[in-house]
């Protein structure tokens, strides 16, 4: 069975960039010029996917907004002759069905995907967090595991190795490798602290998942940091049926820090043919400072 809907919970605070996120959600902090969760987006819909659920929360009806049709900006375009404006205006809203629900209560991202369990209706679908973004221009992330669901029928979980000075900020895999790129899960745990940690393999931010999710969700009491760990409910998972982690190629950003959001925007500056040679001697002058 293919994956056509994804979810991507974007209800939290943001409080890693305060005060820039006191009015602007973070999932429209842009890199370069354009909105990190617009990346996301287009990773889905390059990954197949054809309808989206943005779980969302009060103060983030700026992301509604974006995905929206702009019809008077766009009239003014289009009059104007603007076409390369018009087609950056209208973005991937015409690509792909974009819904949104609201989480209510902040009580963690199991609760949030939870949100979701009438988008899905008993169907496999993916997640998505807008904390990391890939690049991978032959094969987007999400594609990656895509084709391995439909290989294995079962869930699988996108991972890379973060090293062991890094395990504390990610959920941790106990895993054995099945061939390849792929491993088979046999457990899994939330931020733990080194000595603890089972591997450094961890879970970052792409998830395909079975609809058996959902009775786990709802089995699942508070974890680490007192929410509704997705960590916790995958585990419970595997208790009824195999979970299988991807190590995906590509690059990965971790927007969710600040060093990885600059580092994303340096990087996406200097492929753009029209920011790259002006910006690249910046850099050199800059870094010749140093």
């Amino acid at each position: 069975m293919k994956i056509t809907k994804a979810v991507i919970p974007a209800a939290g605070f943001g409080t890693r960039f305060l005060p820039a996120t006191k009015a602007v959600p973070k999932e429209m902090l842009p890199i370069v010029d354009k909105p990190t969760i617009q990346y996301i987006v287009e990773e889905a819909v390059a990954s197949g996917i054809t309808d989206l659920l943005i779980i969302t929360s009060r103060g983030k009806d700026a992301i509604v907004n974006h995905f929206d049709k702009a019809a008077e900006l766009e009239a003014v375009l289009e009059r104007d002759g603007k076409e390369e404006l018009l087609r950056l205006a209208r973005g991937v809203s015409d690509k792909i069905n974009v819904h949104f629900a609201r989480q209510k209560e902040q009580k963690g991202l199991g609760h949030a995907v939870l949100c979701a369990k009438s988008f899905a209706g008993g169907e496999p679908f993916a997640v998505m967090l807008g904390d990391d973004v890939v690049v991978n221009d032959e094969k987007p992330c999400l594609k990656q595991l895509t084709e391995q669901y439909e290989k294995l029928g079962a869930s699988v979980l996108g991972v890379q190795r973060v090293g062991m000075k890094n395990v504390n900020k990610y959920g941790i895999l106990d895993c054995e490798r099945e061939n390849g790129r792929l491993y088979k899960m046999r457990g899994m745990v939330e931020k733990p602290s080194v000595d603890k940690a089972p591997s450094d393999i961890a879970a970052l931010g792409r998830y395909v998942l079975t609809p058996a999710i959902f009775d786990c969700l709802e089995k699942t009491e508070k974890g680490a940091g007192g929410e509704i760990q997705l960590t916790d409910a995958i585990v419970k998972l595997m208790e009824t049926e195999p979970v299988y982690a991807y190590d995906f190629e590509g690059t990965r950003y971790d927007i969710g820090s600040k060093q990885g959001f600059l580092a994303a925007t340096v990087d996406f500056a200097l492929k753009r043919e029209d920011l790259r040679d002006e910006f690249a001697e910046f850099l050199k002058r800059t870094a010749a400072n140093l």
